[in-house]
């Protein structure tokens, strides 16, 4: 299957995607003074994604996004082992997830496109077929993403989009001013290996209460010592109603708006992002970008009061993300 990129344009709003992971390449919306501006840190060009080492740039990460403790967990009493592709925890899907995962399209236009991809029953080491469905589509000033999946055999997913946003435009060194507000009082509590252990925090009183807009790098160095992350890389338990976040950047004007309906929302601060990694004739290191992955939360299939990531014959893995644009003076 050949690998693509796609244009999706609105309201000055351009997007590229690939079929290659689902990848988003470029985000351009305008600024204050009507200048476009590209928000997402990427590579160059859409096969640079298979071949090209980097940190999950703009992919949708699966079947399971985030980490399952030690790649193991039980489903109707029988036990499976995934990879173990962070230090001894499950990342992402493993080494050859749906990030490396080359997209059929099943439609496309100008404002919309519809990836979808048939996992089969035992790629990598999960059970049963999922099939799979994201959908971006730019309606106005909104970019939507929704995440549909199906199985014949009960299985585990949870699908999300990996982009790494700069509001100051993806060529700036760091994300330290991009300001950031969350509905969330709560984060999941994790280990060292950051893998929820089923218990909450409370964000009052630390760096992870954003309920009040702040810099993201105002308590980026505390908040990295909690868990010895070098920054955020925390599950964010999102308050009811759709509404969980909204930056802003002083610089352009450009102000993000995130609704979604999923529970949780991992902020990372790209603490990992190796030095020298190159796109788009930038150079990117740590803290380059911020990523904002709406989500079930991490280790769910361990955790059975957390929401359920299982897949049932007859349902479906149903959840959407809109990122909205505007500016501010």
């Amino acid at each position: 299957m050949n690998i693509n990129t796609y244009k999706l344009t609105n309201n000055g709003i351009t997007v590229t995607v690939t079929n290659l992971g689902c990848a988003i390449i470029n985000l351009e919306v305008p600024d204050k003074n009507g200048k476009p501006v590209d928000i997402v840190l990427g590579l160059d060009k859409a096969e640079d994604y298979g071949t090209k080492p980097h940190p999950f740039f703009g992919v949708v990460a699966g079947r399971i996004a985030n980490r399952i403790h030690k790649g193991k967990f039980s489903l109707n009493g029988k036990e499976y082992q995934l990879e173990t592709n962070d230090g001894e925890h499950h990342l992402h899907g493993g080494l050859c997830g749906f990030d490396k995962k080359v997209w059929s399209v099943e439609e496309a236009d100008d404002t919309k496109i519809v990836f979808a991809y048939n996992s089969p029953d035992g790629e990598g080491n999960y059970p049963g077929n999922l099939h799979a469905k994201v959908t971006y589509t730019l309606t106005g000033s909104t970019l939507r993403i929704d995440y549909h999946a199906t199985t014949e055999t009960e299985t585990i997913c949870n699908l999300t989009n990996h982009s790494y946003f700069n509001l100051n435009g993806y060529s700036s060194p760091n994300i330290y001013d991009n300001v950031l507000q969350m509905a969330a009082d709560k984060i999941t509590a994790v280990d060292e290996g950051l893998i929820p252990n089923g218990n909450f925090v409370d964000v009052t009183g630390t760096p992870f209460d954003f309920r009040n807009a702040k810099a993201i790098g105002l308590e980026m160095e505390a908040a990295g010592k909690v868990n010895s992350t070098g920054g955020y890389d925390h599950n964010f338990v999102l308050n009811s109603g759709s509404k969980a976040a909204v930056v802003y950047s002083s610089q352009t004007g450009i102000r993000m708006t995130i609704n979604t309906n999923s529970p949780g929302m991992q902020l990372y601060t790209g603490n990992m992002i190796p030095p020298g990694v190159t796109g788009k004739g930038a150079t990117y290191g740590v803290h380059s970008g911020f990523c904002l992955e709406t989500q079930l939360f991490p280790n769910a299939i361990n955790i059975p009061h957390f929401q359920s990531c299982v897949v049932k014959n007859g349902e479906a893995h149903e959840f959407f993300t809109e990122f909205v644009f505007d500016t501010v003076e």
